[in-house]
């Protein structure tokens, strides 16, 4: 039986998602991060050296990483769902998003999310007006228009298909779901990008998402 150890409001949604999407039975063991620091909890470490979700349990085998879990549930459980066939332009773009979610999406979020609480947290008073300057001038020069400049790519990579592979849904749509509802969320996906917004609709529309969403609970970022 798969395992999937949940922590909430993160990127193992989308393999609750994924697992709903192949129809295949798996329990979940869900955590809760700490209202302060919204770092997963300890217990985590006891399921993998890193401590951080997603991780599966399949057996005796442990997959962390959300890329990784994806490739290995859809090459073990699929059937072919999910995958272009190799050798296609199909699969040369379903490898590629499914890199980029991670390595190239989320870092400018990510980097988004700690300036943001640097320039809003609390901080001695005397700190307040260095770090919030230095925080702005980041976001402005370097985050922001990073984020402005993926944004502006992906709503073009829609412009002659429906999915980021190719006209049928695959993996590599669930892999991206995570950066653009973050996006979303705080970064200023809207309705200047109507192929991301569409996308996102139609992601949220699939009953294997509502039934994950059942299952994983709370999830701040479907809209």
């Amino acid at each position: 039986m798969i395992t999937v150890h949940h922590l909430n409001n993160s990127r193992s949604q989308r393999i609750l998602w994924l697992l709903e999407e192949l129809g295949l039975p798996y329990e979940i063991r869900k955590y809760q991060r700490d209202p302060k620091t919204m770092l997963a909890p300890p217990e985590l470490k006891a399921v993998h050296p890193l401590g951080k979700s997603p991780v599966i349990t399949d057996g005796e085998l442990v997959v962390a990483e959300s890329g990784a879990i994806v490739e290995y549930l859809v090459e073990r459980y699929g059937e072919g769902r999910f995958v272009p066939a190799a050798g296609t332009p199909e699969k040369l773009k379903y490898s590629f998003f499914l890199h980029f979610a991670e390595g190239s999406a989320m870092s400018p979020l990510l980097m988004k999310l700690v300036f943001d609480r640097i320039e809003n947290g609390p901080m001695p008073f005397f700190a307040k007006p260095i770090a919030r300057t230095i925080a702005r001038k980041v976001k402005d020069t370097l985050v922001n228009p990073n984020i402005n400049n993926q944004l502006a790519y992906l709503e073009s990579e829609l412009a002659t298909r429906e999915w980021f592979a190719g006209n049928e849904f695959t993996a590599a749509d669930i892999q991206m779901s995570f950066p653009l509802e973050a996006a979303a969320s705080r970064a200023g996906l809207g309705a200047q990008y109507p192929r991301l917004t569409s996308f996102l609709q139609r992601i949220h529309a699939r009953p294997a998402y509502a039934r994950a969403l059942e299952r994983g609970g709370k999830y701040d970022y479907a809209r």
